[in-house]
Protein backbone atom coordinates (compact mmCIF):
# COMPACT_ATOMS: atom_id res chain seq x y z
CA UNK A 1 0.00 0.00 0.00
CA UNK A 2 1.59 3.19 -0.74
CA UNK A 3 2.37 5.66 1.74
CA UNK A 4 -0.39 8.57 2.49
CA UNK A 5 2.50 11.16 2.61
CA UNK A 6 3.98 10.43 -0.96
CA UNK A 7 3.03 13.66 -3.10
CA UNK A 8 1.95 14.08 -6.80
CA UNK A 9 4.46 14.66 -9.60
CA UNK A 10 2.85 17.54 -11.63
CA UNK A 11 3.83 18.93 -15.00
CA UNK A 12 3.92 22.75 -14.67
CA UNK A 13 0.70 23.05 -16.93
CA UNK A 14 -1.03 20.39 -14.76
CA UNK A 15 0.17 22.56 -11.07
CA UNK A 16 -0.85 25.76 -12.91
CA UNK A 17 -4.47 24.03 -13.35
CA UNK A 18 -4.61 24.20 -9.91
CA UNK A 19 -5.08 27.80 -8.95
CA UNK A 20 -8.30 29.25 -9.29
CA UNK A 21 -9.65 32.32 -10.23
CA UNK A 22 -10.03 34.73 -7.19
CA UNK A 23 -7.59 32.91 -4.92
CA UNK A 24 -4.32 34.43 -3.37
CA UNK A 25 -1.04 33.22 -4.55
CA UNK A 26 2.02 34.23 -2.74
CA UNK A 27 5.82 33.76 -4.61
CA UNK A 28 8.94 32.31 -2.75
CA UNK A 29 11.79 33.61 -4.03
CA UNK A 30 14.09 36.70 -5.20
CA UNK A 31 15.13 38.93 -8.13
CA UNK A 32 16.65 36.85 -10.91
CA UNK A 33 15.79 33.65 -10.37
CA UNK A 34 16.91 32.77 -6.74
CA UNK A 35 14.57 30.19 -5.73
CA UNK A 36 11.87 31.83 -8.01
CA UNK A 37 9.52 28.97 -9.36
CA UNK A 38 10.05 30.02 -12.98
CA UNK A 39 8.42 26.96 -14.68
CA UNK A 40 5.38 27.77 -12.50
CA UNK A 41 5.02 31.04 -13.94
CA UNK A 42 5.73 30.27 -17.11
CA UNK A 43 2.68 27.74 -17.20
CA UNK A 44 0.41 30.08 -15.25
CA UNK A 45 1.04 32.88 -18.16
CA UNK A 46 0.38 30.22 -20.86
CA UNK A 47 -2.52 29.22 -19.10
CA UNK A 48 -4.19 32.38 -19.10
CA UNK A 49 -3.16 32.72 -22.53
CA UNK A 50 -4.36 29.83 -24.15
CA UNK A 51 -7.36 29.55 -21.84
CA UNK A 52 -8.21 32.85 -20.07
CA UNK A 53 -7.85 31.43 -16.74
CA UNK A 54 -6.62 32.33 -13.62
CA UNK A 55 -8.53 35.73 -13.39
CA UNK A 56 -8.59 37.76 -10.32
CA UNK A 57 -5.72 36.54 -8.27
CA UNK A 58 -4.38 38.16 -5.47
CA UNK A 59 -0.57 38.00 -5.61
CA UNK A 60 2.31 38.54 -2.89
CA UNK A 61 6.06 38.81 -3.58
CA UNK A 62 8.37 40.16 -0.93
CA UNK A 63 11.22 40.46 -3.48
CA UNK A 64 11.42 41.58 -6.85
CA UNK A 65 10.46 38.64 -9.69
CA UNK A 66 12.00 38.72 -12.70
CA UNK A 67 15.53 39.75 -14.05
CA UNK A 68 13.95 43.21 -15.77
CA UNK A 69 13.64 41.48 -18.67
CA UNK A 70 11.87 38.77 -19.95
CA UNK A 71 11.83 36.04 -16.77
CA UNK A 72 9.43 36.41 -13.58
CA UNK A 73 6.51 38.14 -13.42
CA UNK A 74 6.73 39.30 -16.96
CA UNK A 75 5.31 35.86 -18.05
CA UNK A 76 2.41 36.98 -16.39
CA UNK A 77 1.83 40.64 -17.15
CA UNK A 78 -1.60 40.06 -18.40
CA UNK A 79 -3.87 42.47 -16.04
CA UNK A 80 -6.85 41.11 -16.38
CA UNK A 81 -5.07 37.78 -14.24
CA UNK A 82 -5.32 40.16 -11.19
CA UNK A 83 -7.22 41.87 -8.35
CA UNK A 84 -4.55 42.90 -6.58
CA UNK A 85 -0.76 42.61 -6.24
CA UNK A 86 1.41 43.20 -2.73
CA UNK A 87 5.04 43.42 -3.87
CA UNK A 88 8.07 44.55 -1.91
CA UNK A 89 9.96 45.06 -4.82
CA UNK A 90 8.78 45.67 -8.20
CA UNK A 91 11.61 46.73 -11.01
CA UNK A 92 12.50 43.27 -11.67
CA UNK A 93 9.14 43.26 -13.48
CA UNK A 94 8.72 46.75 -15.59
CA UNK A 95 5.54 45.28 -17.24
CA UNK A 96 4.14 44.76 -14.06
CA UNK A 97 5.62 48.05 -12.56
CA UNK A 98 3.74 49.71 -15.82
CA UNK A 99 0.44 48.10 -15.59
CA UNK A 100 0.31 48.76 -11.53
CA UNK A 101 1.08 52.97 -12.68
CA UNK A 102 -1.97 52.63 -15.18
CA UNK A 103 -4.61 51.44 -12.89
CA UNK A 104 -4.79 47.98 -14.08
CA UNK A 105 -5.20 46.81 -10.95
CA UNK A 106 -5.00 47.34 -7.20
CA UNK A 107 -0.97 47.48 -6.26
CA UNK A 108 0.62 48.26 -3.35
CA UNK A 109 4.27 48.03 -1.51
CA UNK A 110 5.46 46.82 1.95
CA UNK A 111 8.67 46.30 3.51
CA UNK A 112 9.96 43.12 2.17
CA UNK A 113 10.73 42.12 5.49
CA UNK A 114 7.45 42.93 6.67
CA UNK A 115 5.62 41.13 3.82
CA UNK A 116 7.73 37.67 5.15
CA UNK A 117 6.41 38.47 8.86
CA UNK A 118 3.35 38.72 8.08
CA UNK A 119 3.62 34.78 6.28
CA UNK A 120 4.79 33.75 9.97
CA UNK A 121 1.97 35.26 10.85
CA UNK A 122 -0.36 33.77 9.10
CA UNK A 123 1.22 30.36 9.54
CA UNK A 124 0.49 30.87 13.25
CA UNK A 125 -2.98 32.17 13.02
CA UNK A 126 -1.81 35.46 14.11
CA UNK A 127 -4.48 38.51 13.09
CA UNK A 128 -1.21 40.33 11.78
CA UNK A 129 2.12 41.96 12.13
CA UNK A 130 3.11 45.05 15.12
CA UNK A 131 6.04 46.59 14.21
CA UNK A 132 7.57 50.13 14.01
CA UNK A 133 9.05 49.11 10.43
CA UNK A 134 7.39 51.53 8.35
CA UNK A 135 6.69 54.23 10.57
CA UNK A 136 6.74 58.29 8.68
CA UNK A 137 7.35 56.87 5.36
CA UNK A 138 4.91 56.05 2.30
CA UNK A 139 3.57 52.76 4.13
CA UNK A 140 2.29 54.86 6.59
CA UNK A 141 -1.69 55.16 6.49
CA UNK A 142 -0.61 59.33 7.03
CA UNK A 143 0.85 59.28 3.90
CA UNK A 144 0.26 56.37 1.68
CA UNK A 145 -0.74 53.44 3.47
CA UNK A 146 1.42 51.51 0.78
CA UNK A 147 -0.81 52.35 -1.70
CA UNK A 148 0.11 52.92 -5.37
CA UNK A 149 -2.09 54.02 -8.00
CA UNK A 150 -5.50 55.92 -7.57
CA UNK A 151 -7.73 52.59 -8.02
CA UNK A 152 -5.95 51.15 -4.68
CA UNK A 153 -8.13 52.35 -1.68
CA UNK A 154 -8.21 49.71 0.47
CA UNK A 155 -6.23 50.39 3.81
CA UNK A 156 -3.98 47.63 4.55
CA UNK A 157 -1.85 49.33 6.98
CA UNK A 158 -3.10 50.63 10.17
CA UNK A 159 -1.75 53.31 12.97
CA UNK A 160 -1.99 52.23 16.53
CA UNK A 161 -0.95 53.22 19.26
CA UNK A 162 0.26 51.34 22.46
CA UNK A 163 1.95 52.61 25.86
CA UNK A 164 2.17 56.11 24.37
CA UNK A 165 4.05 54.82 21.21
CA UNK A 166 3.46 54.61 17.61
CA UNK A 167 3.33 51.17 15.69
CA UNK A 168 2.26 50.13 12.28
CA UNK A 169 -0.08 47.37 12.55
CA UNK A 170 0.25 44.83 9.20
CA UNK A 171 -2.73 42.12 8.79
CA UNK A 172 -2.38 38.73 8.12
CA UNK A 173 -2.89 37.70 4.56
CA UNK A 174 -4.40 34.15 4.41
CA UNK A 175 -2.36 32.19 1.18
CA UNK A 176 -4.31 30.09 -1.00
CA UNK A 177 -1.43 28.80 -2.99
CA UNK A 178 2.33 29.15 -1.91
CA UNK A 179 4.81 29.02 -5.32
CA UNK A 180 8.20 27.88 -3.41
CA UNK A 181 11.56 26.26 -5.37
CA UNK A 182 14.01 23.89 -3.71
CA UNK A 183 17.28 21.53 -4.73
CA UNK A 184 15.85 18.41 -4.31
CA UNK A 185 13.05 16.64 -2.40
CA UNK A 186 12.10 13.19 -1.84
CA UNK A 187 8.84 11.50 -3.02
CA UNK A 188 6.96 12.17 0.36
CA UNK A 189 7.71 16.40 -0.73
CA UNK A 190 10.22 17.05 2.38
CA UNK A 191 12.46 19.83 0.62
CA UNK A 192 16.27 20.34 0.24
CA UNK A 193 17.66 23.94 -0.24
CA UNK A 194 21.38 23.09 -0.02
CA UNK A 195 22.17 23.86 -3.85
CA UNK A 196 20.33 26.89 -3.47
CA UNK A 197 22.09 29.94 -2.32
CA UNK A 198 19.77 30.91 0.61
CA UNK A 199 16.83 28.98 2.01
CA UNK A 200 14.77 31.88 1.59
CA UNK A 201 11.22 32.26 3.17
CA UNK A 202 9.99 28.93 1.59
CA UNK A 203 9.36 27.44 5.17
CA UNK A 204 6.97 30.45 6.74
CA UNK A 205 5.34 30.43 3.12
CA UNK A 206 4.52 26.61 3.23
CA UNK A 207 2.99 26.80 6.35
CA UNK A 208 0.88 29.67 6.24
CA UNK A 209 -0.65 27.99 3.05
CA UNK A 210 -1.54 25.46 5.43
CA UNK A 211 -2.94 27.08 7.86
CA UNK A 212 -4.96 28.87 6.04
CA UNK A 213 -6.31 25.82 4.01
CA UNK A 214 -4.58 26.41 0.84
CA UNK A 215 -1.26 24.06 -1.00
CA UNK A 216 2.17 24.69 -1.46
CA UNK A 217 3.55 23.65 -4.51
CA UNK A 218 7.43 22.84 -5.01
CA UNK A 219 9.48 23.09 -8.01
CA UNK A 220 12.50 20.85 -7.71
CA UNK A 221 15.53 19.55 -9.99
CA UNK A 222 15.35 16.42 -8.53
CA UNK A 223 12.77 13.41 -6.36
CA UNK A 224 14.98 10.52 -4.66
CA UNK A 225 13.78 8.20 -2.65
CA UNK A 226 11.98 8.71 1.35
CA UNK A 227 14.90 8.96 3.67
CA UNK A 228 17.69 9.63 1.23
CA UNK A 229 17.99 13.54 2.51
CA UNK A 230 19.48 14.28 5.22
CA UNK A 231 17.25 15.25 7.73
CA UNK A 232 19.83 18.94 8.68
CA UNK A 233 19.20 19.61 5.29
CA UNK A 234 15.58 19.45 4.97
CA UNK A 235 14.19 23.16 5.22
CA UNK A 236 10.59 22.63 4.24
CA UNK A 237 8.67 19.23 6.28
CA UNK A 238 7.07 17.52 3.26
CA UNK A 239 3.81 17.81 5.59
CA UNK A 240 3.56 21.23 4.24
CA UNK A 241 4.04 20.51 0.07
CA UNK A 242 1.38 19.21 -1.62
CA UNK A 243 2.70 18.86 -5.09
CA UNK A 244 5.84 18.64 -6.58
CA UNK A 245 7.33 19.50 -10.46
CA UNK A 246 10.48 18.71 -11.37
CA UNK A 247 12.76 20.95 -13.94
CA UNK A 248 16.07 19.24 -13.89
CA UNK A 249 17.25 22.70 -15.37
CA UNK A 250 16.75 25.61 -13.13
CA UNK A 251 19.69 26.54 -11.98
CA UNK A 252 20.47 28.60 -8.26
CA UNK A 253 20.00 31.72 -10.64
CA UNK A 254 18.73 32.33 -14.01
CA UNK A 255 22.67 32.57 -15.09
CA UNK A 256 24.13 30.19 -12.57
CA UNK A 257 23.26 26.58 -12.70
CA UNK A 258 24.95 25.39 -9.34
CA UNK A 259 28.21 27.28 -7.94
CA UNK A 260 29.02 25.58 -4.31
CA UNK A 261 30.77 29.36 -3.03
CA UNK A 262 27.65 30.47 -3.23
CA UNK A 263 25.91 27.23 -1.41
CA UNK A 264 28.62 27.18 1.51
CA UNK A 265 29.96 23.82 -0.25
CA UNK A 266 33.22 25.81 -0.95
CA UNK A 267 35.07 28.78 -0.73
CA UNK A 268 36.37 30.95 -3.66
CA UNK A 269 40.19 32.47 -3.00
CA UNK A 270 40.13 36.35 -3.61
CA UNK A 271 42.49 35.31 -6.30
CA UNK A 272 39.43 34.75 -7.96
CA UNK A 273 37.80 38.02 -7.59
CA UNK A 274 38.33 40.68 -10.16
CA UNK A 275 40.38 43.74 -9.11
CA UNK A 276 38.18 46.68 -7.79
CA UNK A 277 38.98 49.29 -10.45
CA UNK A 278 39.42 52.96 -9.73
CA UNK A 279 36.04 55.14 -11.00
CA UNK A 280 33.75 57.58 -8.91
CA UNK A 281 32.08 54.98 -7.67
CA UNK A 282 34.79 53.36 -6.26
CA UNK A 283 35.86 56.85 -4.59
CA UNK A 284 32.16 56.94 -2.88
CA UNK A 285 32.71 53.67 -1.69
CA UNK A 286 36.00 54.23 -0.18
CA UNK A 287 34.70 57.56 2.14
CA UNK A 288 31.88 55.27 2.77
CA UNK A 289 34.23 52.53 4.29
CA UNK A 290 35.47 55.19 6.61
CA UNK A 291 32.47 54.96 8.36
CA UNK A 292 33.62 51.22 9.66
CA UNK A 293 34.76 50.26 13.10
CA UNK A 294 36.60 47.03 14.42
CA UNK A 295 33.76 44.95 15.38
CA UNK A 296 30.45 46.07 13.23
CA UNK A 297 27.68 44.34 11.83
CA UNK A 298 26.69 45.68 8.84
CA UNK A 299 24.21 45.79 5.81
CA UNK A 300 25.00 46.46 2.35
CA UNK A 301 22.30 47.02 -0.42
CA UNK A 302 22.30 46.40 -3.87
CA UNK A 303 24.49 48.67 -6.66
CA UNK A 304 27.44 50.83 -5.29
CA UNK A 305 27.26 49.85 -1.57
CA UNK A 306 28.81 46.57 -2.31
CA UNK A 307 32.44 48.64 -2.72
CA UNK A 308 32.58 49.13 0.44
CA UNK A 309 33.04 45.55 1.41
CA UNK A 310 35.39 45.77 -1.89
CA UNK A 311 37.24 48.37 -0.38
CA UNK A 312 37.33 46.88 2.92
CA UNK A 313 39.18 43.47 1.30
CA UNK A 314 41.40 45.16 -0.62
CA UNK A 315 42.92 47.33 2.38
CA UNK A 316 42.89 44.24 4.15
CA UNK A 317 40.66 44.52 7.15
CA UNK A 318 37.54 42.61 5.90
CA UNK A 319 38.19 40.19 8.73
CA UNK A 320 37.11 42.53 11.22
CA UNK A 321 33.42 43.45 9.95
CA UNK A 322 30.59 41.01 9.44
CA UNK A 323 28.46 42.08 6.05
CA UNK A 324 25.29 41.15 6.06
CA UNK A 325 22.56 40.96 3.29
CA UNK A 326 18.75 41.15 3.76
CA UNK A 327 18.14 37.35 1.64
CA UNK A 328 20.26 35.68 4.79
CA UNK A 329 23.72 35.41 4.22
CA UNK A 330 26.07 36.26 7.35
CA UNK A 331 29.57 37.38 6.26
CA UNK A 332 31.17 36.43 3.04
CA UNK A 333 31.28 38.67 -0.34
CA UNK A 334 27.74 40.13 -1.76
CA UNK A 335 27.52 38.87 -5.50
CA UNK A 336 26.90 41.69 -7.81
CA UNK A 337 24.58 42.80 -10.01
CA UNK A 338 21.53 40.83 -10.77
CA UNK A 339 23.19 37.89 -8.96
CA UNK A 340 22.61 40.12 -5.79
CA UNK A 341 20.93 38.05 -3.19
CA UNK A 342 23.68 35.38 -3.15
CA UNK A 343 26.61 36.01 -1.32
CA UNK A 344 30.48 33.67 -1.90
CA UNK A 345 32.12 32.45 1.30
CA UNK A 346 29.30 32.88 3.94
CA UNK A 347 29.81 32.26 7.48
CA UNK A 348 26.51 31.36 7.83
CA UNK A 349 23.25 31.23 6.19
CA UNK A 350 19.32 31.75 7.25
CA UNK A 351 16.18 31.95 6.72
CA UNK A 352 15.23 35.43 5.34
CA UNK A 353 12.70 35.94 8.20
CA UNK A 354 15.31 35.20 10.58
CA UNK A 355 17.41 38.07 8.83
CA UNK A 356 14.66 40.59 8.98
CA UNK A 357 14.02 39.52 12.78
CA UNK A 358 17.69 40.50 13.53
CA UNK A 359 17.02 43.76 11.17
CA UNK A 360 14.41 44.69 12.72
CA UNK A 361 15.44 44.41 16.41
CA UNK A 362 18.24 46.90 15.58
CA UNK A 363 20.93 44.76 15.27
CA UNK A 364 22.98 46.54 12.49
CA UNK A 365 25.81 49.18 13.47
CA UNK A 366 25.82 50.21 9.98
CA UNK A 367 23.94 50.08 6.97
CA UNK A 368 25.34 51.31 3.54
CA UNK A 369 22.49 51.82 1.07
CA UNK A 370 21.72 53.70 -2.31
CA UNK A 371 19.55 56.25 -3.15
CA UNK A 372 17.31 58.01 -6.11
CA UNK A 373 16.38 61.30 -4.25
CA UNK A 374 17.05 63.18 -1.12
CA UNK A 375 15.81 66.43 0.05
CA UNK A 376 15.99 69.14 2.01
CA UNK A 377 14.91 67.63 5.58
CA UNK A 378 16.99 64.77 4.65
CA UNK A 379 14.55 62.17 3.45
CA UNK A 380 15.73 60.03 0.72
CA UNK A 381 13.78 58.02 -2.28
CA UNK A 382 14.56 54.75 -3.58
CA UNK A 383 11.10 53.70 -4.33
CA UNK A 384 9.53 55.93 -6.95
CA UNK A 385 11.26 57.89 -9.77
CA UNK A 386 9.42 60.07 -11.68
CA UNK A 387 6.08 57.51 -12.55
CA UNK A 388 8.32 54.71 -12.24
CA UNK A 389 7.24 52.10 -9.57
CA UNK A 390 10.09 50.60 -8.31
CA UNK A 391 9.69 49.94 -5.34
CA UNK A 392 11.42 48.87 -1.53
CA UNK A 393 12.60 45.22 -1.17
CA UNK A 394 14.42 45.33 2.50
CA UNK A 395 15.24 49.08 2.41
CA UNK A 396 13.06 50.45 5.38
CA UNK A 397 13.13 46.86 6.87
CA UNK A 398 16.80 47.75 6.95
CA UNK A 399 17.39 51.71 7.53
CA UNK A 400 14.47 51.89 9.90
CA UNK A 401 16.45 50.49 12.55
CA UNK A 402 20.31 50.21 11.92
CA UNK A 403 22.42 52.43 14.20
CA UNK A 404 24.38 54.61 11.72
CA UNK A 405 23.13 54.88 8.28
CA UNK A 406 25.08 55.77 5.08
CA UNK A 407 23.51 56.69 1.72
CA UNK A 408 26.12 56.26 -1.32
CA UNK A 409 25.48 57.68 -4.61
CA UNK A 410 26.34 60.42 -7.29
CA UNK A 411 26.09 63.77 -6.43
CA UNK A 412 23.83 64.03 -9.97
CA UNK A 413 22.30 61.70 -12.39
CA UNK A 414 22.47 62.49 -16.78
CA UNK A 415 22.08 66.13 -15.20
CA UNK A 416 19.37 65.66 -12.68
CA UNK A 417 20.16 66.87 -9.18
CA UNK A 418 19.09 64.15 -6.89
CA UNK A 419 19.24 66.36 -3.98
CA UNK A 420 15.30 67.88 -4.56
CA UNK A 421 12.94 70.36 -2.73
CA UNK A 422 11.05 67.21 -1.67
CA UNK A 423 11.38 63.95 -2.70
CA UNK A 424 8.88 61.89 -4.85
CA UNK A 425 8.27 59.48 -2.31
CA UNK A 426 9.46 58.74 1.42
CA UNK A 427 11.02 55.55 1.69
CA UNK A 428 14.18 56.91 4.55
CA UNK A 429 12.33 59.23 6.89
CA UNK A 430 14.20 61.77 8.19
CA UNK A 431 12.30 62.63 11.30
CA UNK A 432 11.90 58.57 12.35
CA UNK A 433 16.19 58.97 12.05
CA UNK A 434 15.82 62.11 14.78
CA UNK A 435 13.33 59.61 16.76
CA UNK A 436 15.48 57.21 16.97
CA UNK A 437 19.14 58.99 17.38
CA UNK A 438 20.34 57.34 13.85
CA UNK A 439 23.50 58.96 12.40
CA UNK A 440 22.68 59.58 8.70
CA UNK A 441 25.40 60.48 6.15
CA UNK A 442 24.85 60.60 2.44
CA UNK A 443 28.32 60.04 0.78
CA UNK A 444 28.58 61.47 -2.81
CA UNK A 445 31.66 61.64 -5.40
CA UNK A 446 32.00 65.24 -4.71
CA UNK A 447 30.63 65.74 -1.22
CA UNK A 448 29.74 64.57 1.81
CA UNK A 449 26.60 65.40 3.78
CA UNK A 450 25.03 64.87 7.18
CA UNK A 451 21.64 64.74 8.61
CA UNK A 452 21.41 67.52 11.08
CA UNK A 453 18.36 68.57 13.37
CA UNK A 454 17.87 71.55 10.95
CA UNK A 455 18.29 69.56 7.63
CA UNK A 456 20.59 68.24 5.81
CA UNK A 457 24.11 69.82 5.81
CA UNK A 458 27.04 70.14 3.43
CA UNK A 459 30.23 68.75 6.23
CA UNK A 460 32.60 67.90 3.21
CA UNK A 461 33.91 68.99 -0.34
CA UNK A 462 36.15 66.60 -2.84
CA UNK A 463 39.52 68.45 -3.13
CA UNK A 464 39.88 71.14 -5.92
CA UNK A 465 35.86 71.92 -5.94
CA UNK A 466 34.10 74.98 -5.06
CA UNK A 467 30.87 74.83 -2.96
CA UNK A 468 29.27 78.11 -5.04
CA UNK A 469 30.43 77.10 -8.39
CA UNK A 470 30.77 73.03 -8.36
CA UNK A 471 28.10 71.85 -5.91
CA UNK A 472 25.37 74.20 -5.16
CA UNK A 473 24.16 74.18 -9.32
CA UNK A 474 24.27 70.63 -8.97
CA UNK A 475 21.41 70.91 -5.49
CA UNK A 476 17.39 71.27 -5.97
CA UNK A 477 18.02 73.31 -2.63
CA UNK A 478 20.87 75.57 -0.83
CA UNK A 479 21.79 72.93 2.07
CA UNK A 480 23.37 73.95 5.45
CA UNK A 481 27.31 74.56 4.97
CA UNK A 482 29.52 73.32 7.99
CA UNK A 483 32.33 76.26 9.31
CA UNK A 484 35.10 75.39 8.17
CA UNK A 485 33.94 73.03 6.10
CA UNK A 486 35.99 70.08 5.74
CA UNK A 487 37.98 68.50 2.14
CA UNK A 488 37.78 65.06 1.62
CA UNK A 489 40.87 62.91 1.41
CA UNK A 490 42.61 63.34 -2.26
CA UNK A 491 44.14 59.89 -1.73
CA UNK A 492 39.81 58.74 -2.40
CA UNK A 493 40.04 60.07 -6.34
CA UNK A 494 43.73 58.05 -6.72
CA UNK A 495 44.77 54.94 -8.23
CA UNK A 496 46.75 53.97 -5.63
CA UNK A 497 45.90 51.51 -2.51
CA UNK A 498 44.46 54.18 0.04
CA UNK A 499 47.12 54.66 3.37
CA UNK A 500 46.39 52.91 6.43
CA UNK A 501 45.92 56.26 8.01
CA UNK A 502 42.31 56.30 6.50
CA UNK A 503 41.29 53.59 8.79
CA UNK A 504 43.42 54.20 11.69
CA UNK A 505 40.77 52.63 14.15
CA UNK A 506 41.71 48.46 12.23
CA UNK A 507 44.60 46.97 12.81
CA UNK A 508 46.12 46.79 9.36
CA UNK A 509 49.29 44.38 10.49
CA UNK A 510 47.72 41.24 8.25
CA UNK A 511 48.07 43.85 5.07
Amino acid sequence: MPSPFEKPILTAGQAAAWIRSGQTVAIGGSGAGHAIPERMLEALGRRFRSAGEPRGLQVIHPFGVGNQGSRGLEQMAHPEMYRRVVGGHWSMSPSMARLAAENRFEAYCLPAGVIVQLFHAAAAGSPGYLTEIGLHTFVDPRLEGGRLNDVTREEIVELVTRNGKEYLFYPAIPIDVALIKGAVADTQGNLSMREEVAPWHNLALAQAARASGGVTIAQVKRVVAPGSLDPRDVRVPGIFVDALIVDPGHGMTYEIFYEPTLAGEARRPESDFPPFEYSPRKAVARRAAMELAPGAVLNVGFGMPDGVIKVAREQGFAHQVMATIEQGQIGGIPAEGLEFGAAYNASAIVETGQQFTFYHGRGVDVTFLGFAEIDRQGNVNVSRIENAIIGVGGFIDISQKARKVVFCGMLAARGKPKFVEQVRQVSFSARNAHLRGQEVLYVTDAAVFRLTEEGVRLDEIAPGLEVERDVLPQLGFRPLVKEPLDVMSPELFREEKLPGRLFSKFDLSRE
